[in-house]
């Protein structure tokens, strides 16, 4: 895999890839934390 622009990977961020057989790789990280994040079960330091 080629090393990815600064520049393309917040764009890759926020791209589904919509209509093609899989996602990429910053898109799929994204959503990995935004779904820990949103986990209500995760809690802060308290």
């Amino acid at each position: 895999m080629s090393k990815t622009n600064p520049r393309d990977n917040s764009a890759n961020q926020q791209n589904s890839n919509k209509g093609t057989p899989g996602t990429n790789r910053q898109y799929d990280r994204g959503q990995g934390n935004r779904g820990k994040q949103m986990n209500p079960n995760q809690k802060g330091k308290r």
